[in-house]
């Protein structure tokens, strides 16, 4: 017989002891799936030929900087074969994300960071692709053509998206991970990182990526998923870490832990029994609060399951204030949430996003939770919830009466109707609807009952019919506005934008890119640069209108200004360039790509003379 055998019989032996243990929190489902995995140990698996194949279809992302209708510098130019690589520049044939560098976090209207996220965690956006056949992954090729070094995870799930019958479980697991970076120079490079392996066959992969770290727009061109259709090899199975469904304590694990637990042998307290803490118990209730606030939530989950004090503190609903389940989108469940109720009874903000999807939550799940924890939350971020219907909405308004802020950026599955819900949120001072379904009836009500908006964002709001109307509203109605985002709004004419300068004068943040129905010869650009000498961020992107008079305007009345985007203007010349840099001394980003009477030789003389401002031009080859 092999010598192989008896070390893998006791392997087994050892991990059927590890999985009785274990099968007091696992499902069902992980139970049976590692049996399977020890007996799939005892047999050998044939290898097969590699399979190389492109993504068939994006599934699902978190943003792009392309329009809805549209697929320049969409995410499904990631669908199918290589439109540009191995060619290197700016091409519109590529998948783009909506941001890049560090500027959208140094704005009034980016949300405050959450503590206890985890250093591990950098993802800012993401992309699902699913792929033609189920594979063993063996390698991922990612296409990158412009400004590389973003990717930091890349995902497999178990579930195959063009099957009818999906697992009971879904599963993801992480083939890699890795810090973002900033490569030496923006050229198009094959990023192939060395995987792991999986023990189950995947078609559906998920990139994410943090371009905090690049000084332009990262584009992605095609992903390649190697696999073949056998196990390639013997894997042991590993044993599945805590998590944040592991939040209740066993009573063999309490008695393991209870310091009055008395000696087997002499029916006495015993030192053999039951070591001390070193004193750690004498510590003020606050410090030892202080001390366990700075770990994650898993590791708090763990250490909840050490001792009765220790699991007395990490179970603090003080400890819960804020928090961040964004991190582990891949294992929330309604089980976890209902694990994290009782100790979220004070929560004040939570982040959701990324989460649930895939029947991983459900209506019954969200409005438990909400019932038991929304009354006293002021910050509730869901992008990218797709378990999210009308009756959930409905729910957040119902029971989260005092909420400030609320973000449904790319929730693109919600019925139109579902927004009506958000008008009683009478407090709101953020609302981020970015690439939803919102009509004009509901959005209309949301800006009749919600005066306190601060930060509203509706970028790519495709559905909404008259943008003149909308801004109109705003400004009779949102006079403490102070940063509005209207990226790719195709309607609104120079009417609209009068009206919204001339009612909402404490506006810091202006996004008007793509908005190409606003023509500079109306004065419309003139008008706003003299009616907020407060602005500090202008996108007027890709309005080919814009002129010297109106960057002289800006120069003039707008001396506050940080990030100015005039990418694709044909009229805008070096000296009034120089104009707007020698006034605006807090300039941090301009954006001056395609400008056609900018060139590079430009770029380079007004770099050498403003060396605090980051001037972008991309290019094309």
């Amino acid at each position: 017989s092999s010598p192989m055998f008896p070390m893998l019989t006791v392997l087994s032996m050892f991990y059927y002891i590890c999985l009785r243990r274990r099968a007091r929190t696992g499902t069902r489902g992980e139970v049976m799936n590692s049996r399977r995995a020890i007996e799939s140990n005892h047999r050998t698996l044939p290898l097969t030929v590699e399979v190389e194949q492109f993504a068939k279809e994006v599934l699902d992302f978190s943003s792009h900087y392309g329009s809805e209708n549209s697929m320049s510098y969409t995410m499904w130019n990631l669908a199918g074969m290589p439109n540009v690589y191995p060619s290197s520049g700016d091409f519109t044939q590529t998948a783009v994300f909506r941001t890049y560098g560090k500027w959208w976090e140094q704005c009034a209207s980016a949300p405050q960071a959450f503590r206890r996220t985890p250093l591990t965690f950098q993802s800012r956006d993401f992309v699902e692709l699913a792929f033609e056949e189920p594979v063993y992954p063996t390698a991922i090729d990612v296409m990158e053509t412009y400004h590389p070094g973003a990717v930091v995870r890349i995902l497999a799930c178990s579930l195959n998206p063009f099957s009818q019958n999906p697992p009971a479980d879904v599963r993801w697991e992480v083939l890699w991970s890795g810090k973002p970076t900033k490569m030496l120079t923006p050229q198009a490079r094959q990023f192939s990182p060395s995987i792991k392996q999986i023990n189950f066959p995947t078609n559906l992969i998920r990139l994410e990526v943090n371009s905090t770290l690049l000084e332009y727009y990262t584009e992605l061109d095609a992903v390649v998923l190697h696999g073949v259709k056998e196990r390639p090899v013997l894997s042991l199975y590993k044993m599945p870490l805590i998590d944040i469904s592991d939040l209740s304590d066993s009573d063999e694990e309490k008695d393991a832990c209870d310091p009055g637990r008395l000696c087997k042998q002499c029916g006495h307290p015993c030192p053999h029994e039951f070591t001390g803490n070193g004193f750690f118990d004498k510590l003020p209730y606050e410090l030892i609060q202080l001390i366990v606030s700075h770990l994650t939530l898993p590791d708090l989950c763990r250490l909840a399951q050490t001792c009765k004090l220790l699991h007395q503190h990490c179970c603090d609903p003080l400890q819960y204030i804020q928090l961040s389940l964004q991190p582990y989108w891949a294992r929330l469940t309604d089980a976890s949430l209902e694990h994290l109720q009782s100790r979220c009874t004070q929560i004040q903000r939570l982040n959701m996003s990324w989460c649930g999807n895939r029947g991983a939550i459900t209506y019954s799940g969200f409005h438990s939770f909400m019932k038991a924890c929304g009354a006293k939350l002021v910050c509730l971020e869901l992008a990218c919830c797709h378990f999210l219907n009308e009756a959930c909405l409905e729910v957040i308004a119902e029971m989260c009466p005092n909420l400030q802020e609320l973000n449904l950026s790319s929730c693109d599955r919600l019925h139109p109707q579902s927004f009506l819900h958000i008008s009683k949120l009478s407090w709101l001072r953020r609302l981020v609807l970015y690439r939803t379904k919102i009509e004009q009836t509901a959005l209309l009500s949301i800006l009749t009952f919600c005066t306190e908006i601060q930060h509203l964002n509706l970028g790519s709001c495709i559905m909404i019919e008259d943008f003149d109307l909308i801004a109109s509203m705003i400004s009779a109605k949102c006079k403490k506005l102070r940063s509005l985002d209207l990226w790719r709004c195709k309607n609104m004419t120079e009417k609209g934008l009068r009206d919204l300068v001339s009612g909402c004068r404490l506006l810091e943040e202006l996004d008007l890119g793509w908005c190409s129905t606003l023509q500079s010869s109306t004065g419309c650009f003139v008008h706003l640069a003299r009616h907020l000498p407060g602005l500090r961020k202008l996108f007027i992107t890709a309005n080919r209108t814009v002129c010297d008079a109106d960057v002289e305007e800006l120069a003039a009345h707008c001396r506050h200004l940080q990030h100015l985007d005039i990418l694709g203007t044909r009229m805008v010349s070096p000296a009034s360039l120089r104009k707007l840099l020698q006034s605006c001394k807090n300039l941090l980003l301009l954006d001056v790509s395609f400008c056609s009477q900018i060139d590079n030789r430009v770029v380079q003389e007004l770099t050498v003379h403003f060396p605090n401002v980051s001037i972008q031009k991309s290019f094309t080859q």
